[in-house]
């Protein structure tokens, strides 16, 4: 490997700019060169100066975009920032990443830095992700895009994009995977102490979307009697002459204004306390099941792949209070 040319990786950087977007996939590529690989890695802003990221971290740069090396670049990598409407603002700023993913060999981007690629044109047609909170506001504002919720990263060609923050952590233990093979890449991600491939999607984070109020006081009426006690076995037909309305009328209000069924809202209320319960108690899997109302750990545990791609046992592993870890290990 030492006989062949460095793979260049120029990181964009700019003001306002999400740190760990930027130090995670640098520290994957940095860490890469000590196990074998040949990553010229540079961090590169539009004027050349030093900028300021989003937590007040300033980052020293080793120049200007137009300081770029001739020839093409292997990767050109662009974060985000979490304001991403004024990133997509700076016109300069989106001109510049263009311009720049116009030479490279591969384009990828980090959470809100599908943005930028989206602005540039990068994204129509194409099959990308962001962070959770954001596929929303990447669709809508750029609907030709084929926006994706779940995956924690996604390659359509030459241009690939990853979820929120840590997401990149991932990205770049894919593509220096791609350059060297697993063994390197498994190198890679046990110095790192992370995943070689991170469990389930991004949906695991992600804050369930249940309606709180319905516009409609049949609907809060129903939502309230929901919300106070999930575990409760409603059925629709009880629901129903709760809010004194007929089955069929409740169903056709609740496609209307929350746009799910009955049974979809009913679950997804279920499966919000069955997560409350996993992560602060210590109940088992079975109890949790029929005190959120899914009855059986079966049941529940489709609930969970369906929604989350993951088991209750695994959320309640990845999730559950810190403060509880920290208590049993300090115990034991």
């Amino acid at each position: 490997m030492t006989g062949d040319p460095p793979h260049s990786v120029v990181v964009v950087v700019f003001d306002g700019v999400q740190l760990l977007d930027v130090t995670g996939p640098v520290e994957v590529f940095t860490t890469a060169n000590a196990y074998g690989a040949h990553y010229d890695v540079r961090l590169l802003s539009p004027t050349g100066r030093d900028v300021r990221t989003s937590s007040g971290v300033r980052l020293g740069v080793e120049g200007s975009w137009d300081s770029a090396s001739p020839g093409r670049p292997g990767t050109l990598l662009v974060p985000g920032r979490p304001d991403w409407r004024r990133a997509v603002g700076d016109q300069a700023l989106v001109a510049g990443v263009a311009g720049l993913a116009r030479g490279a060999r591969r384009v990828a981007s980090v959470c809100a830095g599908a943005f930028l690629l989206a602005e540039a044109g990068m994204l129509d047609g194409r099959r990308a992700v962001t962070h959770w909170q954001l596929v929303g506001q990447l669709a809508t504002a750029y609907p030709r895009v084929r926006v994706e919720a779940d995956p924690v990263f996604v390659r359509d060609g030459a241009v690939i994009t990853s979820a929120g923050v840590s997401a990149g952590i991932d990205l770049s233990l894919a593509l220096v995977e791609e350059d060297h093979g697993a063994d390197l890449a498994r190198g890679v991600a046990r110095e790192l102490v992370v995943f070689m491939a991170r469990p389930g999607g991004q949906s695991q984070f992600s804050a369930r979307l249940t309606p709180r109020e319905g516009g409609h006081p049949v609907l809060r009426r129903v939502m309230d009697t929901v919300h106070a006690d999930p575990g409760a076995p409603h059925t629709l037909e009880e629901l129903a002459r709760t809010a004194s309305v007929s089955a069929r009328h409740l169903s056709r209000l609740f496609r209307a204004q929350a746009g799910m069924s009955v049974g979809q809202y009913l679950e997804s209320v279920r499966l919000e306390a069955a997560q409350a319960l996993l992560e602060a108690g210590d109940d088992s899997v079975e109890a949790v099941a029929g005190e959120s109302g899914f009855g059986s750990s079966e049941t529940m545990r489709r609930a969970f792949q369906h929604a989350l791609g993951i088991a209750p046992t695994a959320y309640r592993a990845r999730f559950r209070s810190t403060v509880r870890t920290l208590d049993s290990i300090a115990a034991g």
